[in-house]
C-alpha cells in the first residue's frame, strides 16, 4: 500500500515536498516512481528511483527542478519540487514497479491515491 501526501497550493516559483509512505509489503526490490495527471491530460511520468539506490531519472520537463529521494528506514519516497510553474498543477501519484528503469504507467503495479498540487501564477 502506498500513501501520498504533501500536496497543496503554492505560488509560482515556490516549492513543495511530496511524501509517499509504503506499508503492508516490502518494496525493497522495486523501482519507486512519481507520476502526475492534469485535468484532461494523460498521466505523465515525473521521476523514479530504484529502491536499491540506482541513479534517479526524470523527464526533461522537470529535470533540474524536481528531486526524488528515499529513506529506506522510513520506507518512504520523497519528491522535492522547486521552481514550480503553473503547468506543474496536477494530481501527483506515487507508484511501485518491479522493472528497473520503469518510466511508463503500464510498468507500475502499485499506486497510491494521489495528492493535488496547485501552482498559482
Amino acid at each position: 500500500q502506498l500513501q501520498a501526501s504533501g500536496g497543496g497550493l503554492v505560488q509560482a516559483g515556490g516549492s513543495l515536498r511530496l511524501s509517499c509512505a509504503a506499508s503492508g509489503r516490502t518494496f525493497s526490490t522495486y523501482t519507486m516512481g512519481w507520476f502526475r495527471q492534469a485535468p484532461g491530460k494523460e498521466r505523465e511520468f515525473v521521476a523514479a528511483i530504484s529502491w536499491s539506490g540506482h541513479r534517479p531519472y526524470y523527464p526533461d520537463s522537470v529535470k533540474g527542478r524536481f528531486t526524488i529521494s528515499k529513506d529506506n528506514a522510513k520506507n518512504t519516497v520523497y519528491l522535492q519540487m522547486n521552481s514550480l510553474k503553473p503547468e506543474d498543477t496536477a494530481v501527483y501519484y506515487c507508484a511501485a514497479s518491479r522493472l528497473l528503469g520503469a518510466d511508463t504507467s503500464s510498468d507500475y503495479s502499485y499506486w497510491g491515491q494521489g495528492t493535488l498540487v496547485t501552482v498559482s501564477s
